[in-house]
């Protein structure tokens, strides 16, 4: 049936069903993820992937809509069309306007239907890949229907952003758990899916080698950054009402900080991981609005010269208020008042129009003493440094001292490199198929819990609320293809650290 053969358990009987299914998203992403995981054999034995829309297609108009989706958007292009023709029949289209409320009788039919002919029940998904205003609307009228009483096979997954403010994810929160039981409900951040960032927990707990020096003792600073090469890309009208801290800070950043700074679980077990995520938010030092100028930083980028090709500043930018306060770039400093970590800041800096695409994890440790070598080891002396490379390099590398060879004591930093690509062979799988995987098999250790959201959103609260009262007077304050406005090398350089930047990737 399919090109890889594997003995790993199915998940279960399975109907997906995919609001906004002619939009971006399932074009761009949930198609062709669904569409690897049937050609690796992860798909259960029965399923059936149902796209919700108010586009007239007929079904095999809406297949072909999604095989130029993944001829376009999936890391295997070039699948004989064969094995294409045999998932595409797992694929059917139900127009149906969501906000009539009586349509939604079609679902309930469809899930009957579907159950006499495969005599048993299946786990029935509901993906929202829809615009947040919709969200609330959809939710309500599902948890209607008799089926979404089954909280143990009926699953709504639900896109970033969650919420506005933290206002907005409680009221969110209050509305779905009222309508569905917190585990039915799944909150997805692709980024938790992706290989490197699931890996920093093997790191960490599978190796006698880190847990030991994981801690105050050892670490002077933590650096997280988040860089694109890449301005709002049309999406000014999207981005006006987000900014960087919303968009990336609040929700990716946060949980990667959550990885580096949790506690070792006492298992795997979804909710174990997620309590010790939430442990290391609610430790986060609250930062009162009048300290917020010590320990954020925005920016907002110019027009300029980005990778040689002119670029338009955010302001010039499409549905862009032309004195849009609104930051393009967010850096910020935290500290987690607890026992492991008390006094180690944690950097971090997220920012569109960057010199590079980079997603990298540093963990700084502190210097080794030093007095006994000779002043000319001294010279070259670099502290050890564990590097956790996100993207568009997936690595990892530990430096440390060496002696080069010579007659003198002279010292280098030296890199030892764990790739990916080197170590592995294949492709790794994407965000979203690890994480469609996850909700077809019902693990939620990936997801966000309602109180880890609010947690979140607590965190930078007092950020938003002072920068919503006092408008930025330097924006726009950084160029396209520089690092970011002066501040946030400020913020970093008044500890005496600098930013980390890996070397840009070598292009085969």
């Amino acid at each position: 049936m399919s090109t890889h053969n594997n003995n790993t358990k199915k998940p279960p009987a399975s109907v997906i069903f995919i609001f906004g299914g002619s939009g971006d998203l399932n074009k761009r992403k949930l198609a062709p993820a669904l569409f690897n995981l049937y050609l690796d054999s992860w798909m259960p034995e029965k399923f059936s992937i149902v796209g919700l829309g108010r586009t007239p297609y007929s079904n095999d108009h809406f297949r072909d809509h999604l095989l130029e989706s993944v001829q376009e958007f999936s890391r295997r292009k070039n699948e004989p069309e064969s094995l294409w023709n045999e998932f595409a029949q797992y694929i059917s289209y139900l127009e149906m306007d969501a906000e009539d409320a009586a349509s939604y009788s079609k679902i309930s039919d469809y899930v009957k239907e579907l159950e006499q002919q495969w005599g048993e029940h299946p786990n029935v998904i509901f993906y929202l890949a829809v615009a947040p205003q919709l969200v609330p609307d959809i939710a309500s009228k599902l948890g209607a229907l008799n089926i979404c009483a089954d909280t143990r096979c009926t699953r709504i997954v639900i896109e970033k952003p969650f919420g506005h403010d933290l206002k907005s994810a409680h009221e969110l929160n209050q509305q779905l758990t009222g309508l569905f039981a917190e585990d039915q409900i799944y909150r997805i951040d692709h980024y938790l899916g992706k290989e490197t960032v699931q890996n920093i927990l093997a790191l960490r707990f599978a190796n006698a080698l880190f847990e030991p020096i994981w801690n105050r003792n050892y670490i002077d600073h933590v650096q997280i950054t988040v860089a694109e090469t890449v301005g709002v890309e049309g999406r000014g009208g999207y981005y006006e009402q987000s900014g960087a801290l919303r968009d990336m800070l609040q929700n990716h950043i946060l949980q990667l900080l959550c990885m580096i700074g949790m506690e070792a679980p006492l298992s795997f077990e979804a909710n174990e991981i997620r309590n010790k995520k939430v442990d290391v938010l609610n430790a986060i030092r609250k930062i009162t609005r009048d300290q917020v100028h010590e320990y954020a930083v925005r920016g907002q980028y110019a027009d300029g010269w980005m990778k040689g090709e002119k670029v338009k500043g955010y302001r010039q930018e499409d549905k862009v208020d032309t004195n849009s306060p609104v930051e393009t770039f967010a850096a910020a400093k935290f500290f987690i008042d607890n026992w492991r970590w008390q006094d180690v800041p944690f950097y971090v800096r997220t920012g569109k129009f960057l010199h590079q695409k980079t997603s990298i994890i540093t963990i700084q440790f502190k210097e080794a003493p030093h007095f006994s070598f000779p002043p000319e080891a001294a010279e070259t002396w670099r502290s050890n440094r564990l590097t956790i490379s996100i993207q568009p390099e997936m690595d990892i590398r530990l430096r440390f001292q060496a002696k080069r060879p010579g007659q003198s004591m002279t010292l280098n930093p030296v890199d030892m490199i764990f790739s990916y690509h080197d170590a592995y062979d294949g492709q790794e799988p994407e965000a979203y198929e690890t994480l469609l995987l996850d909700v077809m098999e019902g693990n939620a250790t990936q997801f966000m819990r309602s109180d880890q959201v609010e947690s979140a959103w607590k965190v930078v609260m007092p950020i938003i609320e002072a920068w919503e009262a006092r408008p930025p007077v330097d924006f726009p304050n950084y160029a396209p293809d520089s690092w970011g406005p002066e501040d946030a090398e400020a913020l970093i350089a008044r500890d005496g650290h600098n930013w980390v930047t890996l070397p840009a990737p070598h292009k085969d």
